[in-house]
C-alpha cells in the first residue's frame, strides 16, 4: 500500500465524519435549542421579545447576532435562549433534544453545560432545575438508543463569573456528581473577572476531589489561563486557545515554548478549542489561521468542541469538516482528538477507557477500512463472469 493510498484512505467525507465516534466537552444548553424550539416555548410562557417567530428566520438572526462582532447582540441572544428555559418541562425538553441532535450528529460522549442560577426566574430552585435537566438528558439518551444511536451525556454545572455564587453552584455540582453531573466550570466575561474572585469554590471541589474546568484564555490572554491552572487547580481549560500567545514560531519554522506552554504540554492539560466560536469572537480570523493547527502540530492536548451550536450554526461535524478542509485532517487526526477528549472527560477511568476501547476506536478503524471495498470494486480487474 502506497503512502498516498494510505492517506486517501484516512482522508473522510462528509458522511464519514457525520458517523465517526465523536466526543464532546465544551457545549452550552443555552446555546444550542432548535430555532422551533424557541418558538414553541416563547409562545407557551408568554414570551414576546423573539426578534422573529418564524423559525428559520429567527435561526438565521441567531447567527448574524453572533457574527455581528457586537458583543452586546451576541449576549443578547441567550437573553432569549434563557428566557424561554424557565420551567420544568422546558428544560426537559431542551436537554432531551439536545441529547437527541447530538447522537443524530455522531456524538457518543457529551458534557454539557448550563449556569442553575440562571433558570431560576420561574420559581424553579436550584435542586429542581439540575433534576429536570438531568431528566431531559436520560430521556434524550433512550431516544438516541430506540433509533440506533449511542449516547452517554454527563452535565457540568457552571457558576456565573460576575455573580456572587460560585460556592453554592459548586456544593450543588457535589451533591448530584452521583446522579448526573460530573462536573463544575466558570463561564463569562473574563476580563475584570478573574477565576480568583472564586477560589472558595474551586479550594472546596478540590478537597472533595471533584473534576472542574474552568473558562479562560479565550477573550483573555495568558494572565487568565494561568490564574485558572497555577491558582484555582483546573482539570482542562474552556478554551484555552490564547495559549498561542506563549508560542513563538521563527522565521526558520522553529518553535520555542514560553514556561506556560510549556506547563500546559508537559501537564497534558486538556484544551477545549472550539473553532468556530473563536472565528466570531475573534480570537482566529479563519479556519486556516486558527491556533489549532500548530498546537495539534506540537502535540497539545487538543479536543474540538462546539460551543453554541445555534449561535454558530453547528456541529461537531461541521467544526470536523472545516478542520479537515483548512489542514487536510484525516480519519487518523479525528481518531487522535477524539481519543484526547475522551482521555480528558470527567467520569471514571475504566468508563474512559471502555469508550476508548470499545467504541471510538472500533468506529474508526470501521471507517478506515471503507475504502478497501470500494476500492476493490473499482479496481479488481473483473467485470462480468471471468471463468
Amino acid at each position: 500500500m502506497t503512502s498516498q493510498t494510505a492517506h486517501l484512505g484516512n482522508t473522510p467525507s462528509s458522511d464519514q465524519i457525520r458517523r465517526a465516534p465523536k466526543v464532546l466537552l465544551h457545549d452550552h444548553l443555552d446555546g444550542g435549542l432548535r430555532p422551533a424550539t424557541v418558538v414553541e416555548l416563547a409562545r407557551d410562557c408568554g414570551y414576546t421579545q423573539l426578534p422573529d417567530t418564524d423559525p428559520e428566520k429567527l435561526g438565521l438572526w441567531f447567527r448574524e447576532a453572533a457574527d455581528s462582532g457586537s458583543l452586546e447582540r451576541y449576549l443578547e441572544t441567550f437573553s432569549h435562549t434563557v428566557a424561554v428555559m424557565q420551567t420544568r418541562d422546558a428544560l426537559v425538553r431542551v436537554a432531551r433534544e439536545c441529547a437527541e441532535d447530538l447522537a443524530a450528529d455522531g456524538v457518543v460522549y457529551a458534557e454539557v453545560r448550563y449556569a442553575p442560577e440562571q433558570h431560576l426566574a420561574g420559581g424553579l430552585t436550584l435542586e429542581e432545575v439540575v433534576e429536570a435537566v438531568n431528566e431531559g438528558f436520560r430521556q434524550g439518551e433512550r431516544a438516541a438508543r430506540e433509533a440506533g444511536r449511542r449516547i452517554r451525556i454527563g452535565a457540568l454545572l457552571t457558576a456565573m463569573r460576575h455573580a456572587a455564587r460560585a460556592l453554592e453552584i459548586a456544593e450543588l455540582a457535589n451533591r448530584y456528581r452521583d446522579l448526573g453531573v460530573v462536573g463544575f466550570d466558570i463561564a463569562g466575561a473574563e476580563a475584570g473577572y478573574p477565576p480568583t474572585r472564586h477560589l472558595d469554590a474551586f479550594e472546596f471541589l478540590k478537597r472533595e476531589n471533584n473534576h472542574f474546568t474552568i473558562h479562560a484564555g479565550e477573550a483573555f490572554g495568558l494572565p487568565s489561563i494561568w490564574q485558572a491552572l497555577q491558582w484555582c487547580g483546573a482539570d482542562r481549560l474552556g478554551h484555552g486557545v490564547r495559549i498561542i500567545d506563549d508560542i513563538e514560531v521563527r522565521e526558520d519554522g522553529t518553535v520555542e515554548l514560553g514556561r506556560l506552554a510549556a506547563y500546559v504540554r508537559d501537564k497534558r492539560i486538556p484544551l477545549e478549542l472550539c473553532p468556530s466560536s473563536n472565528l466570531q469572537t475573534g480570537a482566529a480570523a479563519s479556519y486556516a489561521e486558527h491556533p489549532i493547527g500548530l498546537l495539534r502540530r506540537l502535540h497539545f492536548r487538543v479536543t474540538v468542541n462546539t460551543d453554541n451550536r445555534l449561535m454558530s450554526h453547528t456541529s461537531m461535524s461541521r467544526e470536523f469538516e472545516h478542520l479537515v478542509e483548512a489542514f487536510g485532517y484525516t480519519l487518523g487526526d479525528m481518531e487522535w482528538i477524539s481519543v484526547n477528549a475522551m482521555k480528558s472527560a470527567f467520569i471514571p477511568f475504566d468508563e474512559r477507557l471502555a469508550m476508548i476501547n470499545d467504541v471510538i476506536k472500533p468506529g474508526y478503524a470501521a471507517l478506515k477500512s471503507e475504502w478497501l471495498f470500494q476500492q476493490t470494486a473499482t479496481t479488481s480487474g473483473f467485470s462480468g463472469d471471468q471463468r
